[in-house]
């Protein structure tokens, strides 16, 4: 709890700024410099515990790994950024092998990067996730662009090709493109992939990876990783509101 001398303080620094800020337009440049070297060091304190505040004060629940989850389901999993507060909420001008958290990595071939991530606090009634992701993409000289979404270790422990791996996602996007998703799945030195499109004119955006079709060595999985691929990314607005993965066993046949 703040003390009265934190309240007196407090007045006493916004009365400062106040005074500063309409002052600003007749102030001598050095000074004006000194000042908004100072001001952006505030700032930065400031933008950072109201992103933390408005993380932790708003519903949905930060942390919450909350999702419906098929019958059967022996792992089910919701990325960090969809699940709480990253310590670097935003990126612009973003470079290929960019890591946005611990899990997430952008890949592109852009000479000149236009990119911006940014994670958002989600407010609407319907959704599950405590936050999202949005992507702007402005000019693209580029040939691809994808999201890797590293899998943790759980999800290969026990994984063999009687598994089926879903992912679910909330999509929203300024203009239609195609998205498709290709699990990599590392055993010794093969990889297997598997690619899927998502159905973005369905209700339910979901695909299934179904092991059952690979080559898979069951007693050499190492690690997983999922591929977002953005087809013809340019000019658009990208909202992922919502990422999460289950494994389950394939239906007998």
């Amino acid at each position: 709890m703040s003390s009265y001398l934190d309240r007196v303080n407090f007045r006493r620094a916004v009365r400062r700024w106040r005074r500063l800020a309409r002052a600003a337009t007749d102030v001598d440049l050095p000074e004006l410099r000194h000042q908004r070297g100072e001001a952006r060091q505030l700032r930065m304190h400031l933008d950072r515990l109201i992103h933390v505040a408005d993380g932790r004060l708003t519903m949905p629940g930060i942390g919450t790994n909350a999702f419906p989850r098929p019958h059967g389901t022996d792992w089910a999993w919701r990325p960090e950024a969809w699940r709480g507060p990253l310590g670097r909420p935003g990126m612009a001008a973003v470079e290929t092998k960019t890591m946005f958290g611990a899990q997430l990595t952008l890949f592109h071939d852009c000479a000149r990067s236009e990119l911006t991530l940014r994670q958002l606090r989600n407010h609407r009634p319907e959704d599950l996730a405590p936050f999202g992701l949005r992507m702007d993409v402005l000019g693209f000289d580029g040939s691809f662009l994808s999201l890797v979404v590293d899998l943790p270790d759980e999800a290969v422990q026990g994984l063999t090709r009687n598994n089926l791996v879903r992912l679910n996602t909330v999509i929203e996007m300024e203009r239609p493109i195609e998205i498709f998703a290709r699990l990599n799945v590392q055993h010794g030195p093969n990889t297997e992939q598997i690619v899927r499109e998502l159905p973005l004119h369905e209700d339910e955006v979901m695909v299934e990876f179904d092991l059952a079709y690979s080559k898979l060595n069951e007693k050499r999985v190492e690690r997983a990783w999922v591929d977002l691929i953005f087809e013809g990314p340019e000019m658009n607005q990208v909202v992922l509101r919502d990422l999460t993965f289950a494994r389950l066993p394939r239906a007998s046949l």
